[in-house]
C-alpha cells in the first residue's frame, strides 16, 4: 500500500460530522504517524493533490499542514514538500516506531527491545580483554581483512553453528555485523527493485523496513498458531512472481511461534515446487529449547541461512552469520565489499575467542536459565489471559480483548510507565492488523522491574480504556 493510499484510509476510517474537516484530517494524519505506519523522512503527497483526491479545498490542507506542522509531526518547506519528522523522545514512545535501544528516561520500563536478559556478557569480556593481545591473531588488528571475514573467524563461526545443529563449513560463511546487516547483505546482492519477497503477514520489523528501503515489494502470507499457513503460501505463490521466502524458524519475532518438522517439511515442498529461495533467520535458535531441525539443512541448495550472537551473547558484539549456498557466496561477498569493505576484526576476534573457549557456550545458559524464572513470572501474572510464548523464549505475544486496540493499550501502558510495542509495528496488511502486543521479557532490567511491569499490564488488560487510571 502506497503512503497516499495509507493516509486515504486512515483519513476515511477516522472521518466524523462534529469537526472541522481540517481538524479530522489532522487527527487522521496524527494516527497514522503516531502507530509507525508513515515513518519519519517519509514525504507526504502534495497538497493539491491531497485536496482533490480528498475533495476539499486546498486552503483545508494548509491547516491541517499547520496543526500537523505546530504538533513537531511534520516539516512542511518550499520546494521540499512535506516530510514526517523524527520526534522528540516523549512523542516517539508514543508510537509504533521501530527503536534500536532501550529507553533510558527515568520513570519508564521499556519491554519493546529484544536483548539479553543479563549482563553476564560484560563480566566474561572484561577478563578477555586483557588476554587478547597475547593471541598470535591480536597482531592483525590494524589491518584490511577479507570482505568475508577472517579465515580463523569463519572457522569459528562454522564451530557455533554446528553446536546448534546447523550443517557448516567455513568456505560458506560470511561474517556479518548482525542478523540486520546480513539480511541487507543478502537482499542487496540477489534482489533488484521491484522483485517480490514473501513473509509472514505478521513479522519482523527490520525485513518490511528493508524491502521499502531496497524498492522491493514484500507481500504478507497468513500463518496459524503453527506458524505460515502452507496453504497460504501455495495461493501467494500463484498470485506473485516471488523471488524469495522469508521465515523466522525458532521463536518467531513476535508471535514467539517455532515452526514444527511437519510444518516446515511442508513449507518446504512448496518453496521447492516454485523454485524459490529461502531466507531463514534464526537468530533465536542458540536460546530456544523447541527448535528443530534448521529449514537450510533441509533445503540447503537454496537457503541463505542468518543467524547472529546479538540475542543470545549480547548486541553490542555486532557479530553475525550468513550461511550461503556456493553459488551465491560471491555475490554476498561482493555486496559486504561495497557496503562496508569488511567488518571489524577486533569484534571477530572477541566473538572467536568466546567461542573457541566455552565462554560463548557458557553464555547461553546463563541467558536460558534467566529467561525460564522470567517465563515463569510471565505464566503467575498473566494466567488466565490468551498469550503465545514458550520455555526460554524472550518475548511473549498476548492477544488483546475486545474493548482494547493494540495502539491504546499501549498507550495506556504508557501512561503507567510501561512501553511495549502494538501488534501493527510488525503487520504487512493495515487491514488485518493483529489485536495484540509483543511483550519483551528480556528487556526488563531485572526480575523485580519486570515483575511490576506485569502486574501492571495484567491490571490493565482487564479493565475498559475508561476505566484505567494512571498508577
Amino acid at each position: 500500500m502506497s503512503i497516499f493510499e495509507l493516509l486515504l484510509t486512515e483519513i476515511d476510517h477516522s472521518r466524523s460530522s462534529t469537526e472541522p474537516m481540517y481538524v479530522q484530517l489532522a487527527k487522521a494524519i496524527s494516527s497514522a504517524i503516531n502507530s509507525g505506519r508513515v515513518r519519519p523522512g517519509e514525504r507526504l503527497p502534495p497538497h493539491r493533490e491531497l485536496a482533490s483526491r480528498l475533495n476539499v479545498n486546498i486552503t483545508t490542507i494548509t491547516r491541517t499542514m499547520s496543526m500537523l506542522q505546530e504538533a513537531n509531526l511534520v516539516d512542511t518547506r518550499p520546494g521540499r514538500g512535506t516530510v514526517v519528522c523524527t520526534p522528540p523522545p516523549d512523542l516517539r514512545l508514543r508510537g509504533a516506531q521501530f527503536q534500536p535501544a532501550s529507553t533510558t528516561i527515568a520513570g519508564l520500563i521499556d519491554l519493546s527491545i529484544n536483548r539479553p536478559a543479563t549482563d553476564a556478557y560484560n563480566h566474561v569480556l572484561a577478563s578477555i580483554l586483557p588476554e587478547l593481545p597475547s593471541d598470535p591473531r591480536f597482531s592483525s588488528m590494524k589491518d584490511y581483512h577479507l570482505s568475508e571475514g577472517p579465515v580463523w573467524a569463519r572457522e569459528a563461526a562454522a564451530s557455533w553453528l554446528r553446536s546448534m545443529g546447523v550443517s557448516a563449513s567455513a568456505p560458506q560463511i560470511v561474517i556479518c555485523e548482525g542478523a540486520q546487516h546480513g539480511l541487507s547483505l543478502v537482499l542487496r546482492a540477489i534482489t533488484k527493485p521491484g522483485e517480490t519477497i514473501l513473509a509472514d503477514e505478521v513479522t519482523y520489523q527490520g525485513i518490511s523496513s528493508l524491502c521499502r528501503t531496497l524498492g522491493l515489494n514484500i507481500v504478507g502470507v497468513g500463518s496459524d498458531a503453527r506458524g505460515m499457513l502452507p496453504s497460504a503460501l501455495e495461493q501467494a505463490c500463484a498470485e506473485h512472481s516471488a523471488r524469495l521466502v522469508f521465515i523466522v524458524s525458532s521463536i518467531h519475532c513476535p508471535t514467539a511461534v517455532t515452526l514444527d518438522e511437519e510444518r516446515g517439511d511442508e513449507l518446504l515442498k512448496i518453496i521447492r515446487k516454485h523454485d524459490l529461495l529461502l531466507l531463514e533467520d534464526d537468530v533465536y535458535r542458540p536460546i530456544s529449547d523447541e527448535a528443530q531441525r534448521p529449514l537450510v539443512c533441509r533445503y540447503p541448495e537454496h537457503t541463505i541461512y542468518v543467524s547472529s550472537m546479538s540475542k543470545c551473547i549480547a548486541p553490542g558484539l555486532r557479530i553475525g552469520f550468513i550461511l550461503t549456498p556456493p553459488s551465491l557466496i560471491v555475490d554476498i561477498i561482493d555486496s559486504i565489499r561495497v557496503n562496508c569493505w569488511s567488518i571489524s576484526p577486533l569484534s571477530a576476534l572477541i566473538a572467536t575467542c568466546l567461542i573457541e573457549s566455552g565462554r560463548a557456550r557458557d553464555l547461553v545458559i546463563v541467558q536460558r536459565e534467566e529467561l525460564r524464572a522470567r517465563q515463569a513470572l510471565l505464566r503467575t501474572h498473566l494466567t488466565g489471559l490468551k498469550f503465545n510464548s514458550s520455555a526460554t523464549a524472550p518475548h511473549a505475544w498476548l492477544q488483546l480483548p475486545d474493548h482494547w486496540s493494540g495502539e491504546a493499550f499501549c498507550q495506556a501502558c504508557l501512561d503507567n510507565g510501561i512501553i511495549i510495542l502494538p501488534g501493527s509495528a510488525f503487520s504487512l496488511s493495515h487491514e488485518r492488523e493483529p489485536n495484540a502486543v509483543r511483550i519483551n521479557l528480556s528487556a526488563a532490567p531485572s526480575r523485580e522491574k519486570l515483575e511490576h511491569a506485569l502486574g501492571v499490564i495484567a491490571r490493565l488488560i482487564r479493565q475498559t480504556p475508561t476505566s484505567a487510571p494512571n498508577d
